[in-house]
């Protein structure tokens, strides 16, 4: 008896040490060089000279003023060029005459007021209509 008291207060005299551990951040890799697999935009032709495309169908994509829109075409405002009528497609090298009114223009074109400019223009040439009308009256 005398024994299992001595024992009994070793026991709880005894500290117990426990320890907890915590979660902790390891170092990070270096991040310098993250951006190097950005999708392409694919901006420019879309549809190449002499091709039939129909009504909103998209004839190039642009950044900046590299085509510009003539017979049938219409300038988004992101700078697209789409079909406005179904035909063909040509694409002509002209003069530039600017509507020096218009915001890109004027971001674009400023200072070049007195030069000669040729530019790349989109045009549409409709489909031709057939010839077999009939009268309303016939109908």
């Amino acid at each position: 008896m005398f024994w299992n008291t001595i024992l009994n207060e070793s026991r709880t005299t005894t500290p117990i040490l426990e320890f907890l551990r915590h979660a902790s951040k390891k170092t990070g890799g270096s991040t310098k060089n993250t951006s190097c697999k950005v999708k392409p935009k694919r901006r420019g032709w879309k549809v190449q000279d002499g091709h039939s495309v129909r009504l909103g169908h998209i004839l190039a994509t642009q950044l900046t003023t590299r085509f510009h829109p003539g017979l049938n075409v219409g300038l988004g405002r992101n700078g697209t060029l789409f079909a406005i009528e179904a035909g063909k497609v040509v694409v002509t090298c002209e003069k530039f005459d600017p509507d020096w009114e218009h915001t890109w223009v004027q971001r674009i074109y400023a200072g070049r007021e007195n030069q000669t400019i040729f530019k790349k223009y989109f045009n549409v040439i409709p489909e031709p209509q057939h010839t077999r009308f009939k009268l309303v009256d016939e109908v």
